[in-house]
């Protein structure tokens, strides 16, 4: 999680809501990338990501895998999350 110097409330929410998502597999998924990504994020960029995590583990899960299309208006982020673990879309 992110370090205990990082005081931004949303930060420190986005960041716990990231490593606590109900299934271990979304944990190792959105935890990491919070970690790494989350203090450099812009206003729109922690908006985007923020209305992801309101999504279901059953629904992103698939998305982010490459399983199943998500929507588009989360295109980008899962790409990019996608990229950051490596994952090829389709796997």
């Amino acid at each position: 999680m992110l370090s205990g110097t990082d005081t931004d409330p949303r930060l420190k929410r986005l960041s716990l809501r990231s490593w606590r998502r109900g299934t271990k597999e979304m944990d190792l998924i959105l935890g990491p990338y919070s970690d790494a990504r989350l203090a450099q994020m812009e206003p729109g960029q922690l908006a985007a990501f923020e209305a992801l995590l309101e999504e279901n583990d059953q629904d992103l899960y698939p998305w982010i895998t490459g399983q199943q299309p998500g929507p588009e208006h989360h295109a980008a982020l899962l790409r990019e999350i996608r990229a950051f673990h490596g994952i090829a879309a389709g796997n």
